[in-house]
């Protein structure tokens, strides 16, 4: 069996390999992340320097999520933002998630970025990742979301 690897959705050199993976999630979320990278918005949408970041096995998407300028809180001087996280149902309950969160540190620290923030309504989840509550803030929609940061050390 291959090596789980991380990689970038725009450096992979198979994107709509990948982005017809994506597709198969059965998310509502991951099919606008799907909208997006196919109409070539997601950057206009969450950033110029934006990632998508998928959890990969051979040919198999295991798990994926983005590490964008902006999320669904805006307007907010909160950046980055972790999002459109996702894992198979198949793959759930192994922590492949921590995974793209370790990579996701890597590349804040490179930016120099003390924490990171995400969106959900999740309780529990995040906290496996060392997510701590940050507040309520509304959405785009004006919906209430939990707000969650994670310190990079």
């Amino acid at each position: 069996m291959a090596q789980m690897q991380v990689i970038d959705y725009d450096s992979c050199g198979q994107q709509e390999y990948w982005l017809n993976e994506i597709k198969k999630s059965d998310w509502r979320a991951g099919q606008f992340l799907y909208k997006l990278l196919s109409e070539n918005k997601f950057k206009d949408m969450v950033g110029e320097k934006s990632k998508v970041l998928m959890l990969v096995n051979d040919n198999k998407l295991i798990s994926f999520c983005t590490y964008a300028e902006k999320d669904d809180i805006q307007p907010t001087v909160l950046s980055p933002w972790v999002g459109f996280v996702y894992t198979f149902p198949q793959y759930r309950g192994h922590r492949y998630m921590g995974k793209l969160f370790q990579e996701i540190e890597k590349i804040a620290k490179a930016e120099n970025v003390r924490e990171i923030f995400i969106s959900t309504n999740h309780t529990g989840l995040y906290e496996k990742y060392g997510c701590e509550f940050y507040q309520i803030m509304n959405d785009m929609n004006g919906e209430p979301s939990r707000v969650y940061r994670k310190r990079v050390n």
